[in-house]
């Protein structure tokens, strides 16, 4: 079942809600990742929030007008307006007053979203406006979604995407270096509501997928992912916006196998695990790899104190140390240097020499600087100047 739906063999409704989920999925990534950049990962999380007295508010409004209560395009008016007024009151707050930004957040998200549970307490008394359902919301669901809910599901996702690919140029600029992209004449707080109108759009299209209190997971997890894999802006965006469309795709096709499971919670496990794998097998930043840099380092400063010992007729008793030489040949089992060995330690001792004349010279303080015990002396001194050393350790001695 759940291979069908990732193969988009459960019909035309379910594939539209999955296409639409991976639109989405990278259009929060992309948009996520300006948000990471810029240090305001936790202003999602107040849009978010803000949303839920909009739909709420929506509801009894269509209803009160004899309207049907949970028509989508409604409910998402009412959320996308109630995020923005959200939005405004935290920027009021931080920029009026002396609150600081996290503070207005945290305000702002609780006040709306308490205020969102009171009136969906409200809806849950009335009679009217198939009011079953809403709190999908929450959480998310694709179940027993309408073909036209996910037509307009799918088709703002894709605009969505759209807007933030043509404007990734100057939100780049802005989220990475805003004292350079001011030098160059950009409005960066132009800049910066554009950003959070399109984090806005990001959460109003996703309440009904990802629902109101994951959809920041959605926006952070991806770009937060992709880091890992690359020092570069532009790639972590690209990257980004792939983590968050596999998410979302992987997520809402096993939903649409097992209606049961609200979709929101399995789209963000499924980010997570992207998130867990990036966190322990990336080649730059994983935890794996940076493990086994430091054994390679470990076994570079143990072979490097042998080679030392020997040199100096020491006897050594590191078992680890001992271990390493013997394996690489240099040494027999009872610490005693073999002829490839003392070859080894004299050029090691004879480079730890040359290493303690450039130290004591000032001419030298930018190469000295370098040292380490373990960077070759070659890859920071020219042929000359390790010909000048030499012949000052030969008049020394």
């Amino acid at each position: 079942m759940i291979r069908d739906a990732l193969l988009l063999q459960l019909g035309y409704n379910a594939t539209l809600v999955t296409l639409g989920a991976a639109l989405l999925g990278m259009a929060a990534g992309v948009g996520g990742t300006f948000l990471f950049l810029r240090k305001r990962a936790l202003v999602s999380d107040a849009i978010s929030h803000a949303t839920l007295p909009g739909v709420a508010l929506a509801f009894i409004v269509m209803v009160a007008l004899g309207g049907d209560g949970r028509n989508l395009v409604g409910l998402l008016t009412g959320a996308a307006v109630s995020a923005a007024l959200g939005l405004l009151i935290v920027t009021w707050l931080s920029s009026k007053t002396r609150l600081a930004e996290d503070a207005a957040i945290g305000a702002v998200l609780s006040v709306f979203f308490g205020f969102g549970i009171v009136l969906l307490t409200v809806i849950q008394t009335m009679t009217a406006g198939r009011q079953a359902g809403l709190e999908g919301f929450l959480l998310g669901s694709t179940a027993g979604m309408l073909r036209s809910d996910a037509l307009v599901i799918a088709v703002s996702a894709a605009l969505t995407l759209a807007l933030v690919l043509l404007m990734r140029r100057p939100l780049t600029l802005a989220s990475f270096d805003p004292e350079f992209a001011r030098s160059t004449g950009q409005n960066v707080t132009r800049t910066d509501l554009i950003m959070m109108a399109l984090v806005l759009a990001v959460t109003v299209v996703g309440l009904k997928i990802v629902g109101l209190i994951l959809i920041v997971a959605l926006l952070i997890i991806p770009p937060v992912t992709a880091r890992f894999w690359t020092e570069r802006t532009d790639h972590v965006v690209l990257i980004a916006g792939l983590l968050g469309g596999v998410s979302a795709y992987v997520g809402a096709a096993i939903s649409a196998a097992m209606p049961n499971v609200p979709t929101g919670p399995i789209i963000v496990l499924v980010g997570f695990a992207l998130f867990a794998c990036s966190l322990l097998l990336s080649p730059a930043r994983g935890v794996v790899s940076a493990y086994l840099r430091h054994r390679a380092y470990q076994r570079q400063v143990h072979l490097r104190q042998g080679l030392l010992a020997l040199a100096h007729g020491q006897p050594i008793y590191e078992r680890l140390t001992l271990r390493l030489l013997r394996r690489q040949g240099w040494a027999l089992p009872d610490g005693v240097a073999t002829p490839e060995g003392q070859g080894r330690a004299a050029r090691a001792m004879r480079d730890e020499t040359r290493w303690q004349v450039i130290r004591r010279d000032p001419a030298y303080e930018a190469a000295a600087a370098r040292y380490d015990g373990l960077t070759p002396i070659e890859s920071v001194l020219t042929a000359d100047q390790i010909a000048e050393v030499d012949s000052r350790i030969e008049v020394a001695t």
